[in-house]
């Protein structure tokens, strides 16, 4: 395993530790409102801490872009850890068991090393760039499906940009008919790794961070498939509108998403 992923997939156990402890303890979580249907809990700021500690501790000259403290600047500008240290706050809150801690490492712009690790299940998704993808130290593969029919997609709802509503469930209509059937689980980061496994045959958002996404694109990637915004560019980490599937099923996605764009899902 390259030593940086190591240290990643080090903090994303540690911040696991600290969630599934928790997760059993829901009388001891404390919950706040930190904007429009977006919830932050006490064990989100305890697992940051536990992650980027464990960073700097190994790396402290590393640049942190992280969901709960925002930009923590280091000395060496080429590398750029981006955090997300529990992907899935509504599912943990609520009781539901379907959350992970996301850790993506960008060495010079480029995404270079990946964990999302689901602590419930005990399931390490890595990514190396170059390297492939791997479930618990086996490789994983995205499902080479040729097209929608008999497919399963994973997606979530616009929660947070609920002016595109009509937008989104035009798109769902229109998918939905072809597809086996779709999934909403409430965990970007897992539905884009369970696309690198193979569980899904790809995934759609609108209005993602790139913490929600920065490992999840690797892993994808690496595992033989494509990430792409909604018109099948590279804007996905501005834009928030991510794709992920292999290559026939990406092209099929975007053409079925295309008619609902407008200017605004467009850039």
């Amino acid at each position: 395993m390259h030593p940086m992923l190591n240290i990643a997939v080090r903090a994303a156990r540690s911040a696991g530790n600290i969630i599934s402890r928790s997760f059993e303890q829901q009388d001891k979580v404390e919950v706040e409102l930190k904007g429009t249907n977006d919830f932050v809990s006490n064990i989100d700021k305890a697992a940051e801490q536990a992650i980027i500690d464990t960073i700097q501790k190994a790396y402290p000259n590393h640049c942190i872009v992280s969901e709960e403290c925002g930009v923590v600047d280091g000395s060496d500008q080429d590398y750029q850890w981006i955090i997300d240290p529990l992907d899935g706050t509504t599912n943990f809150v609520k009781g539901i068991p379907h959350f992970a801690v996301s850790i993506a490492l960008k060495v010079k712009g480029k995404l270079d090393q990946a964990v999302i690790y689901d602590p419930i299940r005990g399931e390490v998704f890595t990514a190396s760039r170059g390297k492939g993808a791997q479930l618990n130290g086996s490789r994983i593969r995205v499902k080479q499906s040729k097209d929608l029919n008999g497919s399963v997609l994973a997606t979530g709802f616009p929660f947070k940009k609920k002016h595109h509503s009509d937008a989104y469930f035009e798109m769902f209509k229109t998918m939905f008919v072809k597809t086996a059937d779709m999934r909403r689980a409430g965990s970007a980061a897992l539905d884009l790794a369970y696309v690198a496994a193979g569980r899904v045959d790809g995934y759609f958002e609108i209005g993602l961070k790139p913490w929600d996404t920065a490992a999840g694109e690797l892993l994808v990637v690496e595992a033989g498939g494509l990430v792409t915004d909604f018109v099948g560019g590279h804007n996905h980490s501005q834009s928030g509108n991510i794709v992920a599937a292999s290559t026939k099923v990406l092209k099929e996605i975007l053409k079925d998403i295309r008619p609902h764009l407008g200017e605004s899902l467009s850039k």
